[in-house]
């Protein structure tokens, strides 16, 4: 087993471990996110698929800026998931963020190399809304990562990372269950 191989293997635990806490709404997730994403965010650069590394850097400031607001919400019971309203203008910038974002953030990969940059751009976008929507506790954000994390699956088999793409699908299943969870569990605060 080489470096590369065993940071996937680090990666597939910790990204195990981070959706179950999520799933849970446990703060520590946040913690276990900051290790998954530096792990993933290497395991990309090494590959070129630099809007996925950048991405991954991006959960490692979002873990951070996660930890801190779920901490500063800390009104949570044990046992509570606690649900916030999604407003139709946060769906609005969601949208065009997504949208606009993956034809800059295309066309700005394609002199980087990247090998498949309309497809690495929009599962960059998704996950950024998704991991914005997650840290506002909005249980529609469930539904993006389903969509992400079957396209990052993807592209990570088409990469040879099958590591990672194992990772995806589990995170797929998990969004699906979290999804259920929340809804049938969740308060909306």
């Amino acid at each position: 087993m080489d470096l590369i191989q065993a940071i996937e293997i680090f990666a597939t635990v910790t990204g195990v471990a981070y959706v179950v806490l999520e799933i849970f709404q446990k703060n520590a997730m946040w913690v276990v996110g900051i290790l998954t994403g530096a792990a993933c965010a290497y395991s990309f650069g090494v590959q070129h698929l630099w809007a996925s590394m950048g991405l991954n850097i991006y959960y490692v400031g979002a873990s951070l800026w996660g930890l801190w607001q779920w901490k500063r919400d800390s009104v949570r019971s044990e046992g509570e998931i606690h649900l916030g309203s999604i407003s139709p203008k946060v769906l609005i910038v969601s949208v065009l963020l997504v949208a606009v974002g993956t034809a800059v953030l295309s066309y700005a990969l394609i002199p980087l190399g990247d090998q498949m940059s309309v497809h690495d751009a929009f599962v960059t976008l998704l996950s950024v809304v998704g991991t914005w929507w997650l840290v506002k506790s909005y249980p529609q954000q469930w539904l993006v990562w389903i969509v992400a994390d079957v396209l990052s699956a993807w592209l990570c088999l088409r990469g040879g990372m099958y590591w990672m793409a194992a990772l995806y699908l589990a995170y797929t299943a998990s969004a699906v269950y979290g999804y259920i969870h929340w809804k049938k569990k969740g308060i909306y605060i």
